[in-house]
């Protein structure tokens, strides 16, 4: 239907927000040396996901606006609109740019590059788990199961991994008794399996963070602190011209005073022996 005053509100924010992001990402694009490692960084990928579905958006309106005044090639663009929603949802990668700016989402970033292997068999863990159980609780509800709420081995795989995260929706739940054996065996089973792998992607989640905050704190004593050093270092170097120099006069004097004093000493000498 037609855009109301809300919906028009948010588009002119949505406007000005993607002008903005798009001249950002136009400029750090002219300033790089290399622009295909610039557009093979995985922020910058994460920038073009997020601003090209406002274009693709427009350019699709307009094709469909064209299209409902000549009457024609509304069934290919109804088609479209489908594509057009999924686009729309794809606005959510606005929230990534935040990963920039904070050292949290960097720190996940980083966690999960390096904790890829880890991720695997924690996977692996899981469905080798939600192998062996489904099948049990289906033949004890099947069995002994005064509501058959399992239906397949299939249908029992969803009941296996909310039982094993320990999540627990209560949409399927054993009523026999050998049914909640199995369900309290697979409880335990998912605590101790999942327990194994998030004890390695903690430490590695924690070392990438102080990594993260070292090279942070790093940058922030070279950037601003560069000038700052080069005066203090420029203070210090005349500072200690400033005391080299009064030494030297003060090893003058005192030795002008020496000289002077034996000068004298050796007068008051001839004069005693004539």
């Amino acid at each position: 239907g037609e855009c109301s005053q809300r919906c028009y509100n948010i588009f002119v924010l949505e406007t000005v927000c993607v002008a903005w992001f798009s001249l950002e990402f136009l400029l750090r694009f002219i300033q790089t040396q290399s622009k295909w490692t610039f557009l093979r960084t995985p922020l910058n990928l994460i920038d073009v996901l997020a601003i090209l579905p406002y274009y693709i958006t427009l350019i699709v309106d307009s094709f469909s606006v064209g299209g409902k005044q000549t009457g024609s090639g509304n069934n290919y663009l109804e088609k479209v609109g489908l594509v057009l929603r999924v686009l729309r949802a794809l606005r959510i990668f606005y929230v990534m740019r935040l990963a920039r700016h904070s050292l949290g989402l960097q720190t996940l970033g980083l966690t999960v590059r390096r904790c890829t292997r880890e991720f695997g068999l924690l996977l692996l863990f899981l469905c080798v788990a939600m192998a062996l159980f489904s099948p049990l609780v289906f033949l004890a509800e099947s069995e002994l199961g005064a509501k058959q709420e399992f239906t397949s081995i299939p249908g029992s795989y969803w009941w296996a991994v909310i039982s094993m995260t320990t999540v627990g929706y209560g949409d399927m739940v054993p009523r026999s008794i050998p049914g909640q054996v199995v369900a309290l065996s697979s409880i335990l089973s998912g605590i101790l399996l999942m327990a194994f792998p998030v004890t390695s992607i903690f430490h590695t989640f924690s070392r990438s963070y102080i990594e993260l905050k070292e090279e942070q704190n790093r940058a922030s004593r070279h950037k601003p602190g560069s000038q700052d050093s080069t005066k203090s270092q420029n203070s210090e170097d005349s500072q200690e011209t400033d005391s080299y120099h009064g030494i030297t006069e003060a090893s003058a004097t005192s030795l002008q005073r020496r000289k002077f004093t034996a000068a004298q000493r050796a007068a008051d000498i001839r004069a005693m022996k004539t």
